[in-house]
């Protein structure tokens, strides 16, 4: 897969994806990543991208020219047409299921808004899709784009070292994630789960699993709604619904 992001802060961008696993998986050529300044297609001695808004108000606006020609740059460089997302609250709220879809594009192309927005004309002409990463204001679109990238980027095949890695993680499918513990077993007067030192490995993936839907109940019962599960694991809410303080570790 190859992802742009068309920014007027593509350091940002590029010392975040740089790093880690991100970058890592950059080397290895699963994943290509690439940053258009969009101030480098203004069109005055300054350098300037945003104007004041029709009508009034406060704060400035960008302008559509200069991200429609940084657009046209990426099209004309590409050898796909990329889907082109545009970080906002207008989109539905990001998900591990939107990440799963978007996993699936051969190219990806996030406009990265600043000050109070961008002209609604550029956005009608190109932009695929909105995306918004939860109900508050940030300063640019610079974060949620990173957000998206990096949940996407870890389902790609050769970033991670196993597919389980991110299969078994929290919202995968639809629960979170069980708990995690690593040495010592015994940890100021804490140990690690028995079950787990046992080496008996049904009986782990049957704690994780109930240790799932035990935190998604406690934490996150919203998610239970839509999540699929077995008459068995039912079974186990209904008994816990019924008997709340039963210890089911």
């Amino acid at each position: 897969m190859r992802m742009d992001f068309l920014t007027l802060f593509p350091d940002m961008c590029q010392a975040v994806m740089g790093e880690s696993i991100l970058g890592r998986a950059q080397k290895k050529g699963a994943v290509e990543i690439g940053f258009s300044q969009i101030r480098d297609f203004a069109f005055d001695k300054h350098n300037r991208v945003d104007d004041c808004p029709f009508g009034g108000g406060k704060g400035m606006l960008m302008m559509a020219e200069p991200i429609a020609q940084c657009i046209e740059d990426l099209l004309a460089r590409s050898h796909t047409r990329p889907h082109i997302i545009y970080l906002s609250p207008l989109g539905k709220v990001f998900s591990q299921q939107k990440a799963r879809e978007l996993a699936q594009k051969e190219h990806l192309a996030f406009l990265c808004g600043h000050y109070e927005g961008v002209d609604e004309r550029v956005l009608e002409r190109y932009v695929d899709e909105y995306i918004s990463i939860g109900d508050y204001v940030l300063t640019g679109g610079e974060l949620p784009a990173l957000v998206v990238a990096d949940a996407v980027c870890r389902m790609l095949p050769g970033v991670l070292a196993e597919d389980v890695c991110f299969e078994e993680e929290s919202h995968y499918h639809g629960l979170l994630e069980y708990p995690h513990y690593t040495r010592p077993a015994e940890w100021r007067g804490q140990t690690a789960p028995e079950v787990l030192l046992s080496g008996h490995h049904a009986n782990i993936a049957k704690w994780r699993r109930e240790q799932s839907l035990l935190r998604t109940k406690k934490y996150r019962p919203d998610l239970l709604e839509t999540a699929e599960l077995t008459p068995r694991e039912e079974k186990f809410l209904e008994e816990l619904h019924e008997n709340p303080g039963e210890d089911k570790d």
